[in-house]
């Protein structure tokens, strides 16, 4: 489906460059190919080799996945209370602050990869659903005005602006 690209009073300014990450015109045609290229990307990593840091303070590979996979989970459900028209103002989170919690060094790789891959099919049949209007409704989080179709966009943009960190400053190839 081409919903088209959102418009810039729907994009949080620091959602710009994730959005500006996907070129392609159907995010959700995106969102289904992008797995299988980051799984591909860590297939024959070792848990010990997973637990790599580019820069002391960073996080590991395995902390990376779990941050997508939580990521994707919120904007997902942000997705989801405004396509349905819930106009509650949602809230915003830090993402540094939910990695230490998770403990995502302590699972195997393997598993994190899993439960991202289990993500995004929930999350690709979320998108699926929406039809035009629910693709052009707009809603608040973080304090900022931002559209599902927005959200659409951003998912994508951010796993591309992740992997390419995993590339170039991990060494992964």
């Amino acid at each position: 489906m081409n919903v088209g690209r959102p418009d810039a009073d729907e994009i949080p300014p620091h959602f710009i460059g994730y959005i500006g990450q996907v070129t392609e015109s159907d995010p959700v045609a995106v969102l289904a190919g992008q797995i299988d290229v980051t799984a591909g990307l860590l297939r024959g990593l070792s848990d010990t080799d997973a637990l790599k840091r580019y820069a002391p303070g960073k996080w590991s590979v395995k902390e990376v996945v779990g941050h997508l996979a939580d990521t994707e989970r919120i904007m997902a459900y942000r997705a989801l209370r405004i396509a349905r028209g819930d106009e509650t103002p949602l809230p915003g989170f830090d993402e540094n602050a939910y990695v230490p919690p998770a403990k995502f060094d302590a699972r195997p790789l393997a598993e994190l990869v899993a439960d991202f891959r289990a993500v995004r099919t929930a999350t690709l049949g979320l998108f699926k659903s929406f039809d035009g209007d629910a693709w052009r409704r707009r809603g608040t989080a973080s304090g900022k005005p931002i559209s599902v179709r927005a959200l659409g966009y951003v998912i994508p943009g951010h796993e591309r602006h992740h992997v390419e960190i995993l590339k170039t400053r991990y060494g992964l190839a």
